[in-house]
């Protein structure tokens, strides 16, 4: 699971904190560019957002084992310096389905949305 913001989802935090779940945390920003960027083909592309954070730099939980220790740790991410600024690679991705709200939709999924 990919996720921005667990908030106040005390089942979700509590699967993920029984190693129940796997959470990769995500800036908010950062994952709706990653979406995009997978369904545009766009493999990778690079943001400020994150760098020097556990983000960039790994070693934040993405699941946790029985005792409550980490089970799989968050691998450091590439970086690379455009014009005397840092960046994080970020991976685009693609989802496995999307929910919209739209007035009307057809079997090939066009939709039609009203004001």
């Amino acid at each position: 699971m990919v996720s921005s913001y667990v908030g106040e989802n005390k089942t979700f935090a509590a699967q993920y904190l029984k190693g129940d779940l796997e959470v990769e945390f995500c800036p908010q920003g950062t994952l709706a560019e990653r979406m995009r960027a997978g369904g545009a083909g766009i493999p990778a592309f690079y943001t400020a957002t994150g760098f020097g954070t556990v983000v960039q730099e790994g070693g934040f939980p993405i699941k946790y084992n029985a005792e409550g220790g980490s089970d799989i740790d968050m691998p450091p991410k590439e970086t690379r310096d455009f014009d005397g600024r840092s960046y994080v690679m970020e991976r685009g991705i693609r989802a496995d389905f999307s929910i919209v709200k739209a007035w009307k939709a057809d079997k090939s999924g066009n939709l039609v949305f009203r004001h």
